[in-house]
Parts: C-alpha cells; structure tokens; sequence
C-alpha cells in the first residue's frame, strides 16, 4: 500500500473514531491492518464499546500502546480506580513535556472522567487531540473565552479537520442561543456525510432541547437510544428533557436507574449522589427540633 493510500486510509479510520462510529472504525482498520498506528484507534473503539475485555487480553504490559490499556483498566476495575490514578500521576511527573500522544490521551482521560480538568490541561500538547481535549476541559471551567483561542489554534492547523469542526461546535453550544442552531448544522452535516452515529444525535439533540425543540429533541434521542439502549449521554439528555417536558418524575427516574446501574462510579452520578446527600444534611439542619402538633392549630 503506498503512503498517500495509506495516509487517506488512516485518516477517514480515525474519522470514524472521532464521531463515535466505532464499529465501522473497527471493521476499516481490520482491512488496513497493515498501515502503522491502526492499534491505537483500534483499541480505543472497542473501549468505546465497553469491549474492555479484548484490550486487556491482546494489548500487554510491555506494548507501546500500554497507555490505551490503562484506560481500559480505569473503566473496568472499580476497585483499582484510585491506584489508576495515581500511577498517571506518577508517569505525568516524571515524563511532563515529553509524554507521547498515547500518554496524552490516557492521562487526558482519566483526569477527565475525574474532574481534574486542570491536570488536563496541564498535559495537552499542540496536536488537534490535545486541543480538542483542552477545549472539553475549559468548557468544563466555565472558561469560553479561552476555549476559544483555543480553537483559533486548532483552526489555524486544520480549519476543516473533524476535530476542529466538533470542537467549534461544543463551544456554540456552550454560548447557546443562536448559536445553538449553528451547533445543530455541524452535527447534521458529520451524519448527512457519515452516519448519525450515537454522539452527533446526542449533540443534536442537546441543541434541539437548548431551543426548546422538545419533541425533535425526543424524536433525536429516542434515535440515540434505539443504537445504543444503555449510553451516557443519552440516558442523562433523556433525563433534562423530561424534566423540561414536566412528564412527572416516574420517567426520569427509570433513566437515573439505569445510569446508577450502569455508571455508578461516573462523573454524573457521583455529582448527583453528592447532592443527594447535602439535602439530607440541610434538610436534618432546618428539621423540627420536636414534632409539630397540627391539631393544636
């Protein structure tokens, strides 16, 4: 296979990673399996598919795409968790300034998935992966101004690489308003020119309801959910707009069900759970100090 080949090959794989639709990413790189740096998406998207078992069995120890590994450990081992974290933290002290794209990516994530937005942006390098990481991140940190010149960065590198497109549009949909139906192109166009894979419905969906677009936005997410019954995004997405649509709390309930059972240890739910328990605490603070006697009034 020569090089422009190749290179063209690798590029519409990665595409394929970006947007979420893993399984096509997957079936490309097992007919190219010959160009360098299949793995490294390869094994990414079956961690997009919670296949993590398959990552551990075929990518060791010893192997250079051992970072993609540790992510895969991360979402599966909830008892190893905190040992994770802190053998990135370790690698990140010992290798900052010269860790490889792998490393960027896995500490990325994890510090990611643990609110440690600014560890993420402490390790971003210069790359378009890097940025659109640093982008989430900022966005994260309520810091638009700089997710921005972020992107002018990535906009200078590759105006029209699909990273650079989805990040402009997670900032339209953080600055809302008309914007938001700006957002909803990007998305629209990677489906019309791909597929409408679970991560451009969600992101659509996100702008229809942002719009007050209630019945397109299920019409959307109901799309999300009949690909993938039991995904993130689209459980909680399903949750803000029941609540939008006063549908009773019977509804929402069922999807925070599902997220508790699926995702017990995710960002979501750990907020929620913390927040649970401050009511408690307040609602005990404000509680009679002795039962109150109605009939006496």
């Amino acid at each position: 296979m020569d090089g422009a080949k190749a290179g063209n090959e690798l590029f519409l794989v990665r595409n394929h990673f970006y947007l979420g639709n893993f399984q096509e990413c997957i079936n490309q790189v097992q007919k190219i399996k010959s160009i360098r740096g299949e793995g490294y998406v390869l094994y990414r998207s079956y961690i997009g598919q919670k296949q993590y078992g398959i990552v551990l069995d075929e990518v060791k120890n010893s192997s250079e795409l051992y970072p993609i590994r540790l992510i895969a450990e991360y979402f599966s081992q909830q008892d190893r968790k905190a040992a994770i974290v802190q053998q990135v933290d370790d690698y990140v002290e010992k290798h900052r300034g010269s860790m490889d794209l792998a490393w960027i990516v896995a500490a990325g994530t994890i510090y990611f998935q643990e609110g440690l937005y600014e560890n993420c942006l402490s390790i971003a390098g210069e790359d378009l992966e890097s940025l659109a990481l640093s982008i989430q991140s900022l966005l994260k940190l309520n810091r638009v101004d700089l997710a921005k010149k972020t992107y002018e960065t990535m906009q200078k590198t590759d105006e029209d690489a699909t990273l650079t497109q989805l990040a402009l549009a997670w900032i339209f949909m953080e600055v809302g308003g008309e914007k938001l139906q700006d957002a909803f192109y990007i998305f629209q166009e990677f489906s019309d020119k791909y597929t409408p894979t679970v991560q451009l419905l969600n992101g659509q969906a996100v702008c229809l309801i942002g719009q007050e677009k209630y019945e397109e936005a299920e019409s959307t997410l109901r799309g999300a959910l009949n690909k993938d019954p039991n995904n993130y995004d689209t459980l909680i997405n399903f949750m803000a707009l029941s609540q939008q649509q006063e549908t009773g709390w019977e509804i929402p309930q069922r999807y925070l069900t599902q997220l508790r059972e699926n995702y017990r240890d995710s960002p979501f739910i750990r907020e929620y759970t913390k927040k649970e328990s401050d009511f408690e605490t307040f609602a005990q603070q404000y509680a009679p100090s002795k039962p109150l006697n109605l009939e006496a009034y």
